[in-house]
């Protein structure tokens, strides 16, 4: 497939620009998305940005079912440096198992992927799947309905952030 042909999958995206110092020396924290600014967090580090997104998830109903720490796997398997990478596997029990029970194949499309980066810049960038996006792939116009409620719930978690 040419790069022309892929189609990337929508998501949520909040940028969370380290600058500044903040409390304890360290960099602050601002979470910004590409609608939204001026939102501030103050004094967290990547693995706290890890923490609050976990959290937040967990206010909506959403567990880590896996947890890849794409920075760690590169330097293991291709002993390369890699920025700070993090792909959060997040399921909503009662969601996945109302969308697999109205469709068998849905599971290829489970968990949601929620990726917390560090950037080039060295900024902190949190990003979720667009459920719609995934679920319109399958074209089971039943998965409509779940679709839109899990998104409505990973998008409150990213404004949160």
């Amino acid at each position: 497939m040419s790069k022309s042909q892929r189609v990337a999958k929508p998501c949520f995206l909040k940028r969370l620009i380290m600058g500044g110092a903040g409390r304890h020396g360290r960099p602050a924290l601002h979470v910004t998305d590409l609608k939204r600014t001026n939102v501030h967090r103050e004094d967290k580090s990547f693995d706290e940005a890890i923490e609050s997104v976990t959290e937040e998830l967990k206010k909506e109903g959403f567990g880590i079912l896996t947890d890849i720490d794409i920075q760690s796997t590169l330097k293991k398997k291709l002993d390369v440096s890699f920025r700070k990478y993090r792909i959060l596997g997040a399921c909503n029990p009662q969601f996945a198992y109302q969308a697999l029970q109205k469709e068998s194949r849905i599971g290829t499309m489970l968990p949601c992927n929620v990726i917390v980066q560090e950037t080039e810049e060295g900024d902190v960038e949190v990003s979720a799947v667009d459920p719609i996006a995934s679920m319109q792939a399958v074209q089971n116009p039943e998965l409509e309905g779940i679709a839109n409620q899990v998104q409505a719930k990973l998008k409150s978690v990213v404004e949160r952030l």
